[in-house]
């Protein structure tokens, strides 16, 4: 009647062994389907209750014609360990980008091959480069993961800076931000930068204790800089954790957008430094630096290009990084941060840390 062969979402994910046959009456108590979306088979867990179950569409649980049936499921149950993947690209400097997504999903494109495969990506176009940060990327299972690596990995605690969970990117509703637990970090400020400047439809949530692994970054006890990036909120489209969830559903297109937008906010990260004026008395001459020479060279419009330079020169304190400059003055942060790196190869600043 149902095979874990033609899907796998037909066993219910973590069911302890059975073998007996067994009523239709007494079988139903251990068959699960969705009313309201009688074609699909519904996704189910069983990870803290031992216990067993099928998952079928409703259509074909109302077909069942009365009889015996025989329930096999042949798993098992024992102690063992956990596996989850690891990848560090170094930077110049020890402090981290956390990039993160689960991978205990099975069967279901967006939630959360779609993580995965972004993840993936951002991982292969960093391999080989020297980024300021240090990027790490988990591919670990959904809160028993993160819970793990949380307890395991205590020294790398002080090194993360910025981190990122990536969930359910594929589909196409636009981008969803969610807040870290402090509503301001610097993820947190990168991404709603870089979505407010770049993105014509998004959505930004402030931090809530239930969704995915950013909760157990943000718990009270590590309070990680960590915020989570999805496109259409879970449990907000109807194919959520069922079949339905499949390679029709997830664009293509979403795909891209997503992974232009965490290439976006990572660039912007790792230029983001904060700087010191060293000709702080008054404006120094630009022109008689070849800063006005060197404007002509580059792709960005020359006066936003020139007002930038005098927005960074002002603010450029050691207290203001280039977003907060770029924040204030209302000026894109590329142009911002090209501005940062003429002055500082003229000389006229310093990085503050």
């Amino acid at each position: 009647v149902v095979d874990f062969k033609k899907h796998n979402l037909h066993v219910v994910n973590y069911s302890s062994p059975i073998d007996m046959v067994l009523p239709l009456a007494e079988l139903k108590k251990n068959l699960f389907s969705l009313p309201a979306k009688s074609a699909a088979i519904p996704y189910r867990t069983s990870y803290y209750d031992d216990r067993w179950g099928f998952c079928l569409s409703h259509d074909d649980l109302l077909k069942l014609p009365d009889g015996n049936y025989h329930a096999f499921i042949d798993s098992t149950l024992e102690p063992g360990f956990l596996r989850y993947g690891e990848y560090v690209i170094p930077g110049k400097t020890d402090q981290e980008i956390l990039i993160t997504t689960h991978v205990c999903h099975p069967s279901m494109c967006n939630d959360n091959l779609s993580g995965i495969g972004v993840a993936t990506f951002l991982a292969k176009a960093l391999t080989g480069t020297t980024s300021h940060f240090t990027h790490r990327f988990l591919f670990i299972p959904g809160t028993i993961g993160s819970l793990t690596w949380l307890a395991t990995q205590k020294d790398a605690m002080p090194d993360i800076r910025h981190g990122l969970v990536l969930t359910g990117v594929g589909d196409a509703g636009p981008p969803t931000y969610k807040r870290s637990r402090s509503g301001n970090s610097g993820i947190d400020r990168a991404m709603e930068h870089v979505l407010k400047t770049g993105w014509d439809q998004y959505k930004v949530r402030d931090f809530s204790p239930f969704g995915y692994d950013e909760r157990q970054f943000c718990s009270p006890g590590f309070n990680l800089p960590v915020g989570c990036l999805m496109r259409t909120p879970h449990g907000e489209y109807a194919e959520y954790h069922c079949s339905l969830d499949d390679l029709d559903f997830v664009k293509p297109e979403a795909l891209e957008d997503s992974h232009r937008l965490c290439t976006s906010v990572l660039d912007l990260l790792n230029r983001n430094l904060t700087y010191r004026n060293l000709l702080p008395h008054g404006e120094p001459q630009l022109g008689k630096r070849g800063l006005y020479q060197a404007m002509g060279q580059q792709s960005h419009d020359r006066q936003a290009l020139q007002l930038s330079m005098l927005w960074v020169l002002n603010q450029s304190d050691g207290n203001h990084d280039l977003l907060d400059i770029a924040i204030r003055s209302g000026i894109p942060f590329s142009t911002v941060a090209t501005a940062a790196d003429m002055l500082h190869k003229h000389d006229l600043l310093e990085a503050a840390c």
